[in-house]
């Protein structure tokens, strides 16, 4: 058996850390894996809040969603925002109460998408700091990396530095990465203190 993918690894540590009944944010909604496996985690007592600044991936979110008739779901929040507008647009009762945050960045991945549309780093290291002020303590912040595309190795490189500078008082870091190719997709998760 192998290694498990950086997909898998950012879900197995969400896995840990949430509960039935938690509110949490998918902040690049992309094709709604994270945000159905969010769902699926806090169940119908939950809520999660689905980020996307592409119309075409929150259309691709909500039929993956449909797909899913038999499996409890949370209530959900489709928003055609960007994840660094996060905070305007999260009900400020759950200000401190979030379980968990999830970044899969880059570009829409799916055929004839447009891959020149790319989260940028300026956007996601504000994101990244809402995300960190609005989570629970022991609440998990996931960001899959690539930095194998044009702009992908910048946005990389400036959110790791970040998780790097991060005060222990506030939260620890840590890693998932293949040490062979440095192109290769990697996850950096942050626990709140």
């Amino acid at each position: 058996m192998g290694f498990l993918s950086v997909l898998s690894f950012a879900h197995h540590l969400i896995s840990e850390r949430i509960q039935p009944g938690d509110h949490a944010v998918d902040a690049t909604a992309g094709t709604g894996i994270d945000t159905l496996f969010l769902a699926k985690q806090v169940g119908r007592k939950g809520h999660v809040y689905a980020f996307d600044v592409q119309e075409e991936a929150l259309k691709l979110t909500k039929a993956r969603l449909a797909r899913e008739q038999d499996v409890p779901l949370a209530s959900l929040s489709l928003l055609h925002h960007s994840h660094d507008q996060m905070q305007a647009y999260l009900p400020a009762a759950i200000y401190g109460r979030l379980a968990a945050v999830m970044f899969n960045l880059g570009y829409l991945p799916t055929e004839g998408s447009d891959r020149s549309t790319i989260t940028e780093s300026s956007s996601t290291l504000a994101a990244l700091e809402v995300a960190l002020s609005l989570l629970k303590p022991r609440g998990i912040i996931t960001a899959v990396l690539y930095p194998g595309h044009a702009g992908g190795d910048l946005e990389a490189t400036a959110v790791t530095e970040w998780a790097t500078s991060l005060p222990q008082v506030q939260a620890q870091s840590i890693v998932y990465r293949q040490l062979q190719r440095m192109d290769a997709p990697y996850v950096i998760a942050i626990e709140k203190r």
